[in-house]
């Protein structure tokens, strides 16, 4: 039983010396720039939606190429020069009804999705995007959804 016991403490001993050979495993987290931070404080994520065209079961085909290269026309004019770093946009539909209407509206409609600093400046600049798509398609209104954000690049 000694035997056995001072067989395991030599053991123990001797597998509390090794040694692992180092993890050649890469980072999940980059080295970012200033554009690009390798982790940003006080960032937030804003959604905005905007209605491109009404979903109806007449004429829907012809009004969605025109209404796209309406949206691109703006995106290129008013979106991208604000936030030259990227954003997403996404393709959805929408509806409502509101206490005057006894039927549904839906309304084709991109979201936006972009991850900034929380700053006065990006806040000025979504709220001239929203009055300028308000202003071009008189729209009554650009839904805008901010929420703070963990954000690494």
């Amino acid at each position: 039983m000694k035997k056995l016991a001072a067989l395991m403490l030599s053991g123990l001993l001797l597998s509390a010396c090794a040694t692992t050979a180092p993890s050649h495993s890469t980072s999940s987290t980059l080295a970012g720039d200033a554009s690009h931070p390798d982790a940003a404080k006080n960032w937030v994520r804003t959604e905005l939606y905007f209605g491109v065209g009404v979903i109806s079961d007449a004429g829907e085909e012809a009004n969605a190429a025109a209404n796209e290269k309406r949206w691109r026309d703006f995106l290129d004019r008013e979106v991208t020069p604000r936030f030259p770093d990227g954003l997403s946009v996404f393709d959805v539909y929408g509806q409502w009804r509101t206490q005057a209407q006894n039927h549904v509206e839906r309304l084709h409609s991109k979201v936006i999705m972009l991850l900034h600093a929380d700053a006065q400046k990006q806040r000025a600049d979504l709220d001239a995007i929203r009055a300028a798509w308000k202003k071009e398609t008189g729209d009554l209104s650009v839904l805008r959804v901010t929420q703070p954000a963990e954000v690494s690049f």
